[in-house]
């Protein structure tokens, strides 16, 4: 599921894009499209169907989503349960709190992720929390 390197908006793009153009244009899950890149922010659009595999993983900064479509839950270092998310709604995590999504439901999900520019994927530290049940240790 790799990400389209040229963003539909910024840098010289468009200043709008429609999440349902980039569906028809990509077609099934899954999938993953830069939406917008700046010198601050990464905005990427991932679909995923129940079931994919995600990693556990922090950032150094915080990381949000909007949830366009579907049913989804992150669990998150420090919170006693999974927190659980459907179409129109936002999620944080704080930075250096490992977390892990699951994609629910009966279809593929939609979730638009905001970064800060250049933050990856961390998946080591010291006392690094056990990963749940059913997550990539990458």
């Amino acid at each position: 599921m790799g990400v389209v390197e040229e963003p539909a908006i910024g840098r010289g793009r468009s200043l709008s894009v429609n999440v349902e153009d980039i569906k028809a244009r990509r077609g099934e899950a899954p999938w993953a499209e830069r939406v917008v890149i700046s010198d601050a922010v990464e905005v990427v659009a991932i679909c995923q169907n129940p079931g994919h595999p995600n990693d556990w993983h922090y950032h150094l900064e915080d990381e949000w989503w909007f949830i366009y479509q579907g049913e989804l839950s992150w669990t998150i270092e420090g919170q006693p349960e999974p927190i659980n998310v459907k179409t129109g709604d936002y999620i944080l995590v704080p930075a250096n709190h490992f977390h892990y999504i699951q994609v629910h439901g009966d279809g593929p999900s939609i979730r638009i992720a905001t970064t800060y520019n250049g933050e990856w994927h961390r998946h080591d530290r010291e006392n690094k929390p056990p990963a749940p049940d059913g997550a990539r240790i990458d």
